[in-house]
């Protein structure tokens, strides 16, 4: 069962140490990361290639250290061209093609660009904001504090017994991946309340027992995941809104292509299927 409950190799701190003989930078342009002229798959790039490609930075943001490396964001130009020997790609584009760890620092160097070009400006009153020290900015005339915007949501794989409920999302065609239910938490709702809503909206089924697994950062743009598990209590399939095509019930041995293993949606079915095998082994043959 893939959750990252392990000590973290990355950690996070606002302000840069002393002296920085080699770093790592998270470059992006134009919304898009920034590849070096090294193959394979993608990762930050080093002292070296910030100097190679010679462009001005509009931010740069100290983000932590990494495996004993410390590591910056930082945004460059649009409308400059890059180097011919680098590139770009998009978030999406490395997702489980790279090193989980450069992802998730990937996400947050996003994140943390998109909150500081957002940011510029006091959206009270127009006037300029000044950084401070906890990862935030604010507006001296004002006094509004303006930090980095997540959006929770919930994931959660519901099952009936043997079999888990698995549903396909209509933007994602005939031949599109089965998945679990997701959605966004609705101003005033508990996250308990948030999944009970979600699933009956998407599915029209009442559900009971749920428990927390784990959670991931989504940076598409600025989500935190909270993944649960629940038990099918009542109802038949009746979809509210054009959002599914399709709900079934699956046994664990004839799933539909699901979500890579990036994915905690992944994760929940991962961990349904290793409980079910194991209650199985328990009863014996």
């Amino acid at each position: 069962m893939h959750w990252r409950t392990d000590i973290p190799k990355f950690r996070s701190a606002i302000e840069p140490p002393g002296r920085v003989d080699d770093a790592r930078y998270i470059c992006f342009q134009g919304g898009r990361l920034v590849t070096g002229p090294a193959p394979g798959p993608w990762e930050p790039l080093t002292a070296y290639d910030l100097a190679a490609l010679n462009l001005p930075s509009e931010s740069e943001h100290y983000l932590g250290e990494l495996r004993g490396e410390h590591c910056y964001a930082v945004a460059l130009p649009d409308e400059l061209p890059l180097p011919r020997e680098y590139g770009l790609v998009g978030l999406r584009q490395i997702l489980g093609r790279t090193d989980e760890e450069h992802f998730y620092l990937a996400g947050r160097a996003q994140q943390i660009l998109d909150w500081d070009r957002h940011t510029r400006h006091c959206g009270s009153c127009g006037q300029p904001t000044r950084l401070q020290s906890d990862r935030s900015k604010i507006c001296d005339q004002c006094r509004v504090p303006f930090y980095p915007r997540l959006s929770p949501s919930i994931i959660v794989l519901v099952t009936k017994g043997d079999q888990m409920l698995l549903a396909r999302n209509a933007a994602w065609g005939p031949d599109g991946f089965y998945s679990t239910l997701a959605g966004f938490v609705e101003p005033g709702e508990s996250i308990e309340e948030t999944v009970h809503r979600e699933v009956y909206e998407e599915v029209g089924i009442q559900i009971r027992d749920l428990r927390y697994l784990g959670s991931q950062s989504w940076p598409f743009p600025n989500s935190l995941m909270l993944g649960f598990h629940a038990e099918y209590d009542s109802g038949e399939f009746r979809y509210h809104d054009k959002e599914i095509a399709d709900a079934q019930w699956f046994d664990i041995d004839a799933l539909p292509r699901v979500p890579g293993r990036f994915a905690i949606s992944r994760w929940l079915i991962d961990a349904f299927v290793e409980e079910v095998r194991a209650r199985d082994g328990a009863r014996g043959p």
